[in-house]
């Protein structure tokens, strides 16, 4: 049976990212917030097709952590789901993407005019620097940033190693950083037809301030970030034994 509601919400989801990739493009016009709106409903639609067709739930744990104005979020990636989610949470998030995902025909197009903060990863230092003034021009808008420290997806109890970039940003751009932690790998895991019913945690974790130098950063970032999404993933597996 959780193969067929997979088949089915598969089906659906691309149907209505089809629709919203559609719906961008034809927007693309218009300012950006009107893209920001499109990537928004797309984040609505794709959990609602995941309650309806697969009995996955979600909440959001620590919402007195995220502060008022501009900051970095730096969040644990597992899945396809957290990739909108913060759209559907914050006020007015950038993401930070990897060069080749803009390349995709409507997709990326939509990315850029949402003023992501795209990264050439074999761009070395003059990358490195870009991504810095980007942050910082993000948050002298009093946006939030989005970051996926790691880089890609992992596999729910394993750990990447996480990447220098986060460190600079938190130097130069002399915001506080909000580490993030999730279990959503649990439900709808990295390329996984089948997902699992059940409810996806996403837990903001209280901010790094500005002022540690970049080693004690970058380990208390590591260890928070980490520390949590375990204790997710455990509280997860007590709770829906079926995930395990």
């Amino acid at each position: 049976m959780i193969a067929v509601r997979s088949l089915l919400f598969n089906l659906y989801f691309f149907l209505w990212t089809a629709l919203i990739l559609l719906s961008a493009w034809v927007l693309l016009p218009f300012p950006r917030t009107a893209q920001q709106w499109v990537v928004t409903m797309w984040g609505k639609g794709k959990r609602l097709g995941l309650k309806v067709f697969v009995g996955i739930g979600w909440q959001v744990r620590g919402r007195e952590n995220i502060p008022d104005g501009p900051a970095i979020i730096a969040s644990k990636h597992q899945s396809a789901w957290d990739t909108s989610i913060f759209h559907g949470v914050l006020s007015d998030p950038v993401y930070v993407l990897k060069k080749e995902l803009t390349s995709i025909p409507f997709w990326g197009w939509s990315a850029r005019k949402c003023e992501a903060l795209v990264v050439d990863r074999a761009g070395g230092a003059s990358a490195l620097k870009e991504l810095v003034r980007g942050t910082r021009a993000s948050i002298e808008k009093g946006r939030q940033v989005i970051i996926f420290p790691e880089g890609t997806r992992t596999v729910p109890g394993q750990r990447n190693p996480y990447f220098p970039g986060i460190a600079a940003m938190y130097a130069q751009a002399k915001a506080p950083v909000v580490p993030v932690a999730v279990n959503s790998g649990l439900f709808w895991g990295r390329r996984s037809f089948v997902k699992n019913s059940g409810v996806i945690t996403i837990e903001f974790l209280p901010p790094i301030p500005p002022g540690l130098d970049r080693r004690a950063f970058m380990a208390e970032l590591e260890e928070r970030i980490e520390a949590a999404s375990e204790r997710l993933r455990m509280e997860a597996e007590e709770k829906f034994p079926a995930i395990r």
